[in-house]
């Protein structure tokens, strides 16, 4: 199976800091590839140097053997990768389509199909259309925020804690969406606090910790290893 993307010798420093530390993986093209680890390991630097929100200090970011280190961020999302961030970060003051009309913003092409395809997904969306952003629930905001990412048509997607703050049934919910999408063709790239869930969806995963990574595996092994289990899913060895 070929890799969509491969990361080679990865820092990523903030000031003085560094928050990512010589790390290599690779996301193979169709699978779901998770990055678990503990608040400030580093999870989220990788994915903002990715998509060329953080200039990476070295190392190299091959996605489809092109070379994304150094691109800006919307050369780098016309290539085919899209993020949906930490927290949603969707514009509360425009309507929920305006907002997933945003999400292809660099497209000159018709939307129709991928409006049909989002509002299949998350028919809510649908229904909800010419609400303000702004008052939908949290669970609804998530379901925008990856609306909003699947309608720049990515390969991959890169997704920064979709299961935060929200509650357990609505988790159990996103998780489903994020394998509905993969089973239809994309590539997604999970970073995840919920390290049970992540494992449960992944076919890849790796552990980060301080800006390192340290063990690597499919989901399945990496749910089932002693250290995995101890540190990330609250059961004692």
């Amino acid at each position: 199976m070929s890799n969509i993307l491969e990361v080679k010798n990865l820092n990523v420093s903030y000031g003085g800091i560094k928050a990512v530390k010589e790390i290599s993986f690779v996301v193979p093209k169709g699978q779901v590839v998770t990055l678990i680890g503990a608040n400030g390991a580093g999870k989220s630097s990788t994915l903002r140097s990715i998509v060329g929100l953080v200039r990476p200090e070295s190392g190299s970011i091959q996605f489809k053997e092109n070379e994304l280190a150094g691109l800006p961020t919307d050369q780098i999302v016309s290539k085919g990768i899209t993020l949906v961030p930490e927290g949603r970060r969707v514009f509360p003051d425009l309507t929920v389509l305006e907002n997933l009309k945003i999400g292809a913003y660099m497209r000159k092409d018709s939307l129709d199909a991928d409006l049909n395809w989002v509002h299949e997904l998350f028919p809510r969306l649908k229904e909800r259309s010419w609400q303000l952003a702004g008052t939908l629930s949290g669970g609804e905001q998530q379901m925008l925020a990856i609306g909003r990412a699947l309608m720049s048509r990515p390969e991959l997607i890169m997704m920064d804690e979709p299961s935060l703050g929200l509650a357990p049934i609505v988790v159990q919910g996103v998780f489903d969406i994020i394998k509905e999408i993969n089973k239809q063709g994309v590539t997604i790239l999970l970073v995840e606090q919920n390290a049970n869930m992540a494992l449960r969806a992944a076919d890849l995963g790796y552990v980060m910790e301080t800006g390192r990574i340290t063990l690597s595996g499919s989901g399945k092994e990496l749910a089932e290893n002693e250290e995995v289990k101890a540190a990330y899913l609250g059961k004692a060895k």
